[in-house]
Order: structure tokens, then sequence, then C-alpha cells
């Protein structure tokens, strides 16, 4: 069994992290060297006063911003090193209060990579270090030693926030994907169960009564000299045969027909001869159908005219449900051998109207089965086109 393109195929996830290893390292050491510069110019600031960074203070802040570097791969070990590195800078004098960049930048990476339990656990090991680190080193200002506390709580909780934002947005990428694929699977099974059921069914019919018809025209044939009236009974018979077989065709393949069909009772098969009675029931409907030919008008094959038919029916359908602005193009161009097929209207990626998703399928259906192609794309222009080539009849030689 052929197996066909699905209109709308799955897209692949993106990235979590944009950019390569390389081009995250150079992210890291960008903000390295921003906190080092924001670092030394507030440790240049003494009160009021502008006076030259102790040295020491200046190469903690450089180690400090220097584990960065790894925050990604080994988020643990750098939170431990740069509060340390936090840590030693209160000690070296002027004993003042400030942001440990480094502690927050750490520890802001390991809540977005690690569970939520060791982020917390390590956040309020962090602030409760840094607080008595500061309390100890400066005693009359234990107030302004908690904020240090606070300042680790802000950064876990920011980091925390950002790694369930991230996660949630994950499940839900993989949740569309699912549902993408289910619904493509699920068109394909309806395609191949409806193949087998039709199949069967038609390969009843036909053979029975095909088979009856074979007998009954050979009994004719050889009556037909010797004893006129059995043979006519036989072309009764076989007319009888026929007139049965054609009724319970007509009744199977009504189950392909779509709901708003007509009655395949008594309805002739529809063609391109009833063309403008279909655009305008659209045109009735709201749809503004322009209709355009080209070339010299030749007859189509009986499957193909049919063919051509339900096509530019089920994507005038399409385009009512679907199109951004309700116009419609409809295209004829006949060549020598060919019949080709064009039905465009306005469409935005962005705007869907309720369907099913089974019409494209079933298009594509029908052009294959006539022998010809189908193909339905959104285009540059914001235009969605239905493009389809059917076989034309071939020309009779009128001298043979």
């Amino acid at each position: 069994m052929r197996r066909f393109a699905s209109p709308h195929q799955p897209t692949a996830p993106k990235a979590r992290h944009a950019g390569g290893p390389l081009t995250r390292r150079r992210q890291d050491a960008a903000l390295a060297v921003l906190i080092v510069v924001m670092q030394v110019i507030a440790a240049c600031i003494v009160g009021k006063s502008w006076q030259a960074p102790h040295p020491a203070r200046i190469a903690l802040i450089v180690v400090g911003a220097a584990f960065l570097l790894w925050r990604r791969g080994r988020p643990l070990p750098v939170t431990a090193g740069t509060v340390v590195a936090d840590i030693a800078m209160l000690t070296v004098p002027p004993h003042q209060s400030w942001v440990p960049m480094a502690s927050l930048v750490a520890l802001y990476t390991l809540a977005t990579q690690s569970e939520r339990r060791t982020s917390w656990s390590a956040g309020a090991a962090a602030g409760l270090w840094l607080a008595l680190a500061s309390v100890l080193i400066r005693p009359g200002e234990i107030l302004g030693s908690l904020v240090y506390f606070d300042y680790a709580v802000v950064a876990v909780a920011v980091g925390d926030s950002v790694r369930n934002r991230r996660a949630y947005l994950a499940q839900a990428e993989k949740r569309a994907l699912q549902a993408e694929r289910t619904r493509e699977e699920e068109a394909r099974r309806r395609v191949r169960e409806e193949r087998v059921r039709i199949a069967r069914d038609l390969h009843d019919v036909v053979t029975h009564h095909i088979t009856l018809v074979n007998a009954q025209a050979g009994v004719a044939r050889h009556l037909m000299r010797t004893d006129p009236d059995k043979a006519y009974q036989a072309l009764s018979h076989i007319a009888e045969t026929s007139a049965a077989a054609l009724t319970e065709l007509r009744s199977t393949v009504s189950l392909l027909r779509q709901d708003d069909d007509p009655s395949p009772s008594l309805q002739p098969a529809p063609s391109l001869d009833r063309l403008n009675q279909l655009l305008d029931s659209f045109r009735g409907g709201g749809l503004g159908v322009r209709l355009s030919r080209d070339g010299t008008h030749r007859p189509a094959t009986a499957l193909a005219d049919l063919t051509a038919y339900r096509i530019i029916q089920e994507a005038l359908t399409n385009a009512q449900k679907h199109s951004t602005t309700p116009t419609a193009d409809v295209k004829l161009t006949y060549t020598d051998t060919t019949l080709w097929i064009s039905i465009t209207n306005p469409a935005s990626p962005h705007h869907r109207g309720a369907g099913t998703g089974h019409g494209l399928i079933n298009m594509r259906e029908r052009a294959e089965a006539a022998s010809g192609t189908l193909t339905a794309s959104l285009r540059p222009d914001n235009t969605f086109r239905v493009y389809a080539t059917l076989p034309l009849a071939p020309v009779k030689d009128d001298h043979s």
C-alpha cells in the first residue's frame, strides 16, 4: 500500500539551550568579566570617597568570578567555591556591606539545573554562612548581615522558577508533538481500514455479479441462433443481474461520500460540466470564487472528470473553513494530455478553522487513483495552494 506524506508534518523540538558549548562558554566568560568590573568599581567606593581596593579583594573577586566558567557543568562545586571566595572577601578591609554577585549567580544556576531539595539546601547553607561570617566580622551590624541570607533565598527562588518554567514548556512541547503524531497516525489508520473494507465489499459484489453476467452472456450467445426465446430470457437475466450489481455498487460507494453529497440513488456522477453550479453554491455561502481557464477545453477520462470535480469541491470547502478572507481562485489549464487544476485562497500559519485534517489526504487518494498527482502547501505570499494534475482522454482518430 502506498503511503502519502501528511500535510502537517510534526516539527522537531527546539534545542533547550541556544548555541553550542563554545558559545555558552563565551557567555559565561563575558558574565565573569562583567562581575569583575562591577565588583572592582564597587570596591573602590568606600563611604563617600574613592580609593584603590585592597589587592587581596581584587584577587578574591577574580577567583570567585572565574569559578563561573564551570557553573553549567558542575553547579554544586562552583557554588561552594564562590561562597568561600565571598566569605573570604568579607575578612579583607575595609569591612563593608556588598553584594556577593558570584555566589548569587552560582546559586541561580544550581537552582535551574538541580532538584529543588538540593538547591534550597545549598541556598540556605550559603545564606547562613555568609550572614554568620558578616556578623562575626561586623558584630554591630546584625540586621545588615542578615541581608546576605535574603540574597541567597531570592537567587534560589528565581532559579527554581526558571527551572519550573523550562520544564513546563518542554512538557507542553512534548505533548503537542505527541498529539500531532497521534492525529497523523489516526488519519493513516482510518484510510487503511477504509481501503481494506471497501476493497472487500467491491470484490464480493463484482465477483458474484460479473460471474453471473459472464455465464448468462455465454448462454445467450450459444442460443442466439438455435433458440432465440431462451436467448432473450438469458439477456433479460443479464439486465437484471447488471441492475442488481449497479445498485449494490452504488450502495457501497455511497459510504465514501460526504454528508453534504447528493443521494447516489438517482443523481448522476458529478463532472466538470456541473462546475459552474458547484461554484455558484459556494458563492451563495459567502465565498467569493473566481474561475479562469487556459488552453483548449478537452474531455478528461471519466474517473479524472469526477476526481477533478471532487478535488475542487473539497479544496473550496477547506478554503471556506480556513481562509483568512472569504475568497478563492480556481484555474483550469488544458494541455494535450493533462488537465492542471490550481485552487488558491488567502491563508496564515496562525489561522486554522475547524476540521479533521482528512480532506487533503482524501484529495491525494482521489488524484492517485485517477493516475494523477496532487500537492498542497502554504506559499510564502500567505496563500494556500492545492495543485493537481489529471490525465485527459486520448484524442480519437476519425480516420482509423
